[in-house]
């Protein structure tokens, strides 16, 4: 029976929440939660021996001491396959699986995970870990399991993940494989499909890019009127427009203009950051302050009188670019010369 490292923070850990986020590494012998019903899903190929259970705020902030434990646990348990997550869209939760994968990756050790395609772990795990897609919140965690135990079971049974197939993120890795036709034959295949307006399917999907063409520069900023806007997620005290403190689904605009700074009339409802700090002093977060101190000497010409606002923790990316849309129209019929964009 093929031995199974499982990895979990500290909310799928069953330690506690956000409040628990700085909670450092510790080894359960066993089945913690979510491997627990995973046991279930591989009881035929493998068996999940230990759970390192580890804060999110601990793992990102403290690298070296969780990566030091981790590498002390891969002497202890030899593990024969890692499985971490899902992370679904939590992104210091997706870069903690990452940071996982990494550490066993390096000892030769396979690791699966499971994420939300936009979770900004994605990009450092999927070449060295199985990244099955998941849903973008833990309510998906029934249909993520049984996928993620999908894969594993193939690997332990030394089988060959497809991404297609199996619906794990391409790793961009080229494989040699054998096949009925040959490379010219398959080309010419897909070229007859296209021609007649078919469906094909290219053997080298191009990645996908973005292009935003930078707007002129400022030529005067003591005559240019500049508006403040944040993913931060910095409100009026009571957040009285109901913005989501995760993938948000709405931008709120509030005036601004007859205040010096946020003070104590704002607070943050951002939930992926400890909000302490924000809380104690939202211009941290939005500097206000700094750019009514600047319009007051006079080396910006004005602040505009609305300030815009959301959050950015899990936010999608088609709701990010029609966020962007709406508040740049505004910003643009506005006359606003420029923006200060802050996140967290």
């Amino acid at each position: 029976m093929k031995k199974v490292l499982y990895y979990l923070n500290q909310f799928f850990g069953q330690i506690g929440g956000e409040d628990k986020a700085d909670y450092p590494p510790h080894l359960e012998e066993g089945t913690v939660g979510p491997s627990a019903a995973f046991q279930n899903m591989i009881k035929d190929n493998g068996e999940v021996v230990y759970t390192v259970v580890c804060g999110d705020n601990y793992f990102n902030e403290n690298n070296e001491e969780a990566v030091a434990f981790l590498e002390d646990v891969y002497e202890k348990v030899q593990p024969d396959l890692v499985v971490a997550g899902p992370a679904f869209n939590a992104g210091r939760y997706g870069m903690a699986c990452a940071g996982v994968a990494k550490v066993f990756h390096d000892k030769g050790v396979e690791v699966v995970t499971g994420m939300y395609e936009e979770n900004p772990g994605v990009e450092a795990a999927k070449t060295i870990a199985y990244v099955v897609k998941t849903g973008d919140s833990a309510a998906k965690m029934r249909d993520a399991l049984p996928a993620m135990a999908k894969v594993v079971n193939k690997v332990l049974q030394g089988e060959t993940v497809k991404p297609q197939e199996d619906g794990t993120i391409a790793q961009g890795k080229r494989l040699t494989v054998f096949s009925e036709k040959n490379g010219a034959q398959r080309a010419i295949d897909m070229l007859l499909k296209r021609l007649k307006g078919q469906d094909f399917e290219t053997e080298l999907p191009m990645p996908e890019f973005d292009e935003v063409e930078p707007a002129p520069a400022i030529k005067d900023l003591s005559k240019a009127t500049i508006a403040l806007v944040t993913s931060g997620g910095i409100v009026p005290q009571g957040n009285p427009d109901r913005i989501q403190s995760a993938s948000a689904q709405k931008w709120g605009k509030y005036d601004v203009e007859g205040i010096d700074e946020f003070g104590k009339d704002y607070c943050t409802i951002h939930g992926g950051y400890d909000p302490s700090y924000a809380n104690e002093f939202p211009d941290r977060v939005a500097p206000l302050d700094e750019l009514k101190r600047l319009e007051k000497e006079g080396k910006i010409g004005k602040v505009f009188k609305y300030f815009y606002t959301t959050t950015g923790t899990g936010t999608a990316v088609g709701n990010s670019i029609q966020f962007g849309e709406e508040i740049g129209k505004e910003l643009k019929d506005a006359g606003v010369d420029g923006v200060i964009l802050t996140s967290t």
